[in-house]
């Protein structure tokens, strides 16, 4: 909370000391008192969970706690003064650039730029190595407090700027930050000076049009990023070079498992054989799973009347990201951009009693949403996607019993995958439904069970569906990053809004609660997660081809073909690869397409009932190991029916196919 103006503030240190300071008070005079050497690794401050830099005077009192290089939150205070760097750089070397914005982001920051011709790399290698020479001059991160009126003096040149002062209010500070001979309209936080900006690389350049419109001019955005050290620039480094080797678009296109033809329209995926391999597993083994867990399975229609969209508030908020309507004998259709109306009409089809609940509808679901070309990203982000839906109607006194449920059908699916995940309470938007008073219920239910289950979550204020609160389980994959997975959202507001009922024991009518939940949400998204997650070498039961015989000569086609039946009579996924190219290039063929096992089949396995099996995940190095057919078969039978991981034969928490 702010204090009143001239008032001092009461700051709370960490170990539980107070100080009281005059209003004005700059943070690091304060860190100063505290001591010197603190003050020289400082990076900014936070002060009542907001970080502010050393040079902002205090105007609230509260914590007050010390960023330093160790603390997550100062990269982000390092990242925007690094940003400003690039701009002092753009400054020197193109004077007549007009300046946007250069916020930090995830892992980096970027500059919008208004020049007349594209930046290219060599600008870039010029920019870098003018930011290096910026950063050694060590100037200092100048804050100053000004009217209007000198604000639009200082960039009387850079319209984009003089755009943005414009729409700040009367009673807004306006503050500008000078590095050097650059001067900036910013609200900060920044670095003490630009000697603490050292480990730093620009990455590239794109277009972007000025505040993401695609009516207004565009922009020239230089990307880059920036850490406290080297060792972790180059850990950053190496994982875009591992993401770049992982690319589900390159991977999918070497493995044959999907691709996108403008014929058929832009973010729609064609799943080739190899691909639709992969995703028919993942169903099979999800559809088993559900239904295990008390779901039932359904179908709806592609094409809703609009009329649905509007009960639902879909076209009201969601109208953006929908394709238009058709007219069909003068009503309007569209194509659903969820499931979650066709199955209320499948709840109401039937009146309900509250012996009939929970019931657990789940389908898959293909929707359809209108993305810009400029966002859609091979399978990632796409126009039309399946989704696994599911939609729990329940009483409000089953809500908590129904979310641990689905926190453990969750937990259940993603330790398959072999995904480490973290939990995201999202709450209420700026266009929620419904009064503030029902969400906050809402958020307190979801909040209660992670409670009880010991289950550690971050709060993202604001990230709720406009319709109710939810969980968000973001999977982490082999190197690192974070991907949208399943989600779990509590509705009071669509159950009101369609009028659905169940007859209670007091024989009156009732309104139940709603719980959406996915489980890989877009099918296509997790698909093509997996492909990197894995590098495109499948686990056994998900490969699209499980087991590559190769006999090494002529002679030995028919023991070699004879041992492929048998593996195919097992259940496995074979090729038997006879032709007549030479055993390197067969063999090589099969490390492409990342086939996990190989049999070679020589004149002693012939004769002795063996194969040298080679395992792809060993490499081209390894020593193959000679073992009976029979052994193979139950070998690899075993862990696709165990669904094992790479490298075991039953992963962890894996469960048997047969339960």
């Amino acid at each position: 909370m702010i204090d009143p103006p001239n008032s001092d503030h009461e700051l709370t240190l960490p170990d539980g000391s107070t100080r009281l300071v005059p209003a004005g008070t700059l943070p690091r005079d304060v860190v100063a008192s505290i001591g010197a050497g603190l003050l020289r690794a400082a990076i900014a401050v936070e002060v009542d969970g907001q970080v502010q830099d050393l040079i902002t005077p205090l105007r609230r009192g509260g914590t007050f706690r010390v960023l330093t290089e160790k603390d997550p939150k100062a990269l982000d205070v390092l990242r925007h003064s690094a940003a400003h760097l690039l701009a002092t750089a753009v400054r020197r070397l193109r004077p007549r650039a007009k300046i946007g914005f250069g916020p930090a982001i995830d892992e980096g920051f970027y500059y919008d730029f208004e020049v007349e011709e594209p930046f290219t790399p060599d600008d870039l290698a010029q920019f870098e190595a003018e930011m290096r020479k910026a950063a050694q001059e060590k100037f200092p991160f100048v804050r100053a407090e000004v009217n209007r009126a000198q604000a639009e003096k200082l960039f009387v040149d850079d319209p984009l700027k003089l755009e943005r002062l414009a729409e700040l209010g009367d009673d807004e500070v306006i503050s500008v930050y000078t590095d050097g001979p650059f001067v900036d309209l910013c609200r900060g936080p920044h670095v003490p000076d630009t000697s603490r900006i050292k480990h730093f690389k620009l990455m590239h350049t794109a277009s972007a049009y000025w505040r993401g419109d695609e009516h207004r001019q565009q922009l020239q955005r230089i990307y880059g990023t920036a850490w406290f050290s080297t060792a972790e620039l180059d850990a950053y480094l190496h994982r875009l070079e591992e993401a770049k080797r992982r690319d589900h678009r390159t991977l999918g296109k070497e493995l044959d498992l999907y691709s996108v033809d403008q014929r058929v329209g832009a973010g729609l995926i064609l799943w080739h054989p190899r691909g639709a391999v992969i995703r028919n597993e993942i169903e099979t083994f999800e559809r088993d799973l559900i239904l295990r867990h008390g779901y039932e399975l359904v179908y709806t229609p592609h094409v809703m009347s609009e009329r649905l969209f509007e009960i639902s508030g879909h076209l009201e908020n969601f109208r953006e990201s929908m394709f238009g309507a058709m007219e069909v004998e003068g009503a309007a259709y569209r194509p659903k951009p969820m499931n979650c109306p066709g199955h209320i009409c499948i709840y109401q089809a039937h009146q309900r009693s509250y012996r009939d609940l929970p019931i657990r509808y789940a389908e898959f679901g293909t929707v359809y949403r209108y993305e810009r070309s400029g966002v859609l990203h091979g399978m990632l982000r796409v126009r039309g996607f399946t989704q696994d839906d599911a939609h729990v109607f329940c009483t409000p006194e089953q809500v908590d019993v129904e979310v641990g449920r689905l926190l453990d059908l969750v937990d259940e699916m993603l330790r398959v995958f072999g995904y480490p995940y973290t939990v995201e309470l999202s709450t209420r938007p700026a266009n929620a439904m419904g009064s503030p008073e029902v969400w906050a219920a809402a958020e307190r239910a979801l909040a209660r069970v992670l409670a009880q289950r010991a289950q550690a979550y971050d709060i993202d204020a604001g990230g709720g569906a406009f319709y109710g609160p939810k969980l968000d389980f973001k999977l982490i994959d082999a190197i690192g990053r974070k991907w949208q997975g399943p989600t779990v959202q509590l509705d009071f507001n669509l159950p009101e809004r369609f009028g659905l009922e169940y007859i209670g024991a007091d024989n009156a009518p009732h309104r139940p609660v709603m719980l959406h939940r996915v489980l890989v949400g877009s099918m296509e998204r997790f698909v093509g997660g997996l492909i990197e997650h894995y590098a495109g070498a499948f686990p056994l039961w998900l490969a699209p081809e499980q087991l590559r015989v190769i006999p090494i000569t002529d002679e030995l086609r028919e023991p070699a073909a004879s041992i492929a039946a048998r593996a195919k009579a097992g259940g496995l996924r074979m090729s038997l690869d006879d032709r007549a190219q030479t055993l390197n290039y067969r063999i090589a063929e099969a490390e492409r397409l990342k086939t996990p096992y190989m049999a070679i089949i020589g004149k002693r396995e012939a004769v002795a009932g063996t194969v040298a099996l080679r395992e792809h995940r060993l490499g081209r190095e390894q020593k193959p190991q000679v073992i009976p057919v029979d052994e193979l078969i139950d070998r690899l039978t075993r862990e696709v029916q165990t669904r094992a991981l790479p490298g075991t034969l039953a992963g962890a928490g894996q469960r048997d196919a047969a339960d």
